[in-house]
């Protein structure tokens, strides 16, 4: 792999991701309590999440499901696992400690791949209880330094989380975005969470090194609680050039925990990072192992749907376009490609498809109301020749808006026809001969002059020409 473009001299970029996910459970991961975002603040409570004396966990199975989906669908192996105790105080964790999986995670050995074909190893995802959630006032930008009060909402506390911890095998910060995209996709397409990162259902730890091909890696940095895929990158960025300034000035990269700031677009140091011993970690006395059995995992893995890779890969060889394409990716994750194959299986044109339902099918849903045979009868029409590209364009809009219909019949009732290649010709010779500087211009590779002649064809054609064919002519009496 290269090493990030934006970086300066020959340093390299080394980036690890620590994503935690909430779990779409009805209830928290040891109670009974209800997972529920946006209740009033200390609602949904009981004497586990409360942490009282005597209060015993019980595992939510659901949950557990639902973490094997999520490491069944990075490829992970999913094995016997313990709970352990995570300790720390922490003011939104009453018991002072964090039930997590420590050395036996459930989740394995596992592999995303991204659009772009990189390969990000995925270390572990394993289960744990999320802490509540404390809220700062008085001070500025939310932080507590300068804060006059903080005020605690447990109803977050105990709430089922999967932390997905990848290997440090990314190596830009593109490819950073582009794997919480893709994970965020996963997490979607299997059920497993909403994933809505402004609501902290998907939260992103990022940690960040640099060094010079060849030479071991560096001191790592942890980026805490970035909260878009937009934020990621701009993190990752600053914090690779903040430590580079550091050493190339002779300074050493301190191992810390950082804050981004969205505002500053900076990280800021939260303290210094803590190491596992710090933890004290120790099985919890209250849970019996977890052991899903071979039955249970298989059941699991076969009810996965098609996941998001697979299903551009299948878009791709339907229509030609390439598996990363925008026009790909964007009707995958819409969940349209399904719709795009069906005006295929009608007969339709696959690849005028995808860019139809691509530009104007963004509000549709996964289940356009438009029937597919009617939108693969006007890519006939439109790959035919009978209409241009902005013809089809106009049809469809009306198609759209009635959600459905003819589409010979609304292009006869437009007047739209198709020109002949004579009259097309006489066009494309008119044009020449009323601007000749701009016929100039494009005979020695001017490509705005070509813009200019086809805009004076289309005007003579009252639109009815098509854009490629008057191209074609063009290049073609150039010679």
């Amino acid at each position: 792999m290269s090493s990030y473009d934006g970086l300066p001299g020959d340093w390299e970029l080394v980036v690890g991701l620590e994503v935690h996910v909430e779990l779409a459970t009805a209830t928290k991961l040891f109670s009974g309590s209800p997972n529920r975002f946006g209740d009033e603040p200390n609602t949904n409570i009981d004497p586990v999440t409360l942490g009282l004396p005597g209060a015993l966990p019980v595992l939510n199975e659901h949950a557990v499901e639902l973490a094997m989906r999520i490491g069944l669908a990075l490829n992970c192996t999913v094995q016997p696992s313990t709970f352990h105790r995570k300790n720390y105080f922490y003011p939104d964790m009453p018991k002072a400690y964090q039930v997590s999986q420590y050395d036996q995670p459930l989740n394995v050995d596992g592999y995303l791949d991204l659009p772009n074909g990189v390969r990000v190893g995925i270390e572990r995802a394993h289960m744990e209880e999320d802490a509540g959630k404390s809220t700062h006032v008085g001070g500025s930008g939310g932080r507590v330094h300068g804060a006059t009060a903080s005020l605690i909402d447990l109803n977050r506390a105990g709430v089922p989380l999967v932390e997905i911890v990848s290997k440090p095998d990314i190596r830009s910060a593109d490819d950073a975005r582009a794997c919480v995209g893709e994970l965020r996709a996963i997490l979607l397409a299997v059920g497993a969470s909403d994933a809505k990162m402004e609501e902290g259902s998907m939260r992103v730890d990022a940690n960040v090194s640099v060094h010079k091909p060849g030479t071991p890696f560096g001191t790592r940095c942890e980026i805490k609680n970035v909260n878009s895929v937009r934020s990621v990158g701009r993190a990752i960025e600053y914090e690779a050039r903040r430590q580079i300034d550091l050493l190339e000035s002779g300074d050493k990269v301190v191992q810390q925990t950082r804050h981004w700031d969205e505002g500053d677009g900076r990280t800021h140091t939260l303290r210094s990072k803590e190491d596992a011993d710090d933890y004290r970690y120790f099985l919890e006395p209250d849970l019996v192992p977890l052991a899903p059995s071979a039955e249970w995992v298989e059941r699991v893995r076969a009810a996965l749907p098609m996941l998001p890779a697979a299903r551009r890969a299948r878009l791709s060889e339907a229509t030609g376009q390439a598996a990363d394409s925008e026009a790909v990716t964007s009707v995958v994750e819409r969940g349209q490609d399904d719709y795009v194959l069906a005006v295929a299986a009608a007969g339709g044109n696959a690849a005028r498809a995808l860019v139809h339902v691509k530009e104007a099918f963004a509000e549709q849903g996964t289940s356009p109301q438009v029937p597919a045979a009617d939108l693969a009868a006007l890519s006939l029409l439109e790959v035919g020749g009978t209409l241009t590209a902005t013809q089809a364009k106009a049809v469809l809009a009306e198609i759209v808006a009635n959600g459905g219909g003819d589409a010979a019949a609304i292009a006869s009732a437009k007047g739209f026809e198709a020109i002949d290649t004579s009259s097309l010709e006489c066009f494309v010779d008119e044009a020449i001969a009323a601007d000749p500087d701009a016929w100039q211009k494009f005979c020695n590779g001017d490509g705005k002059a070509m813009g200019a002649l086809v805009g004076l064809v289309m005007k003579a054609s009252k639109g009815k020409a098509d854009g490629k064919t008057v191209t074609a002519l063009l290049n073609q009496k150039k010679g």
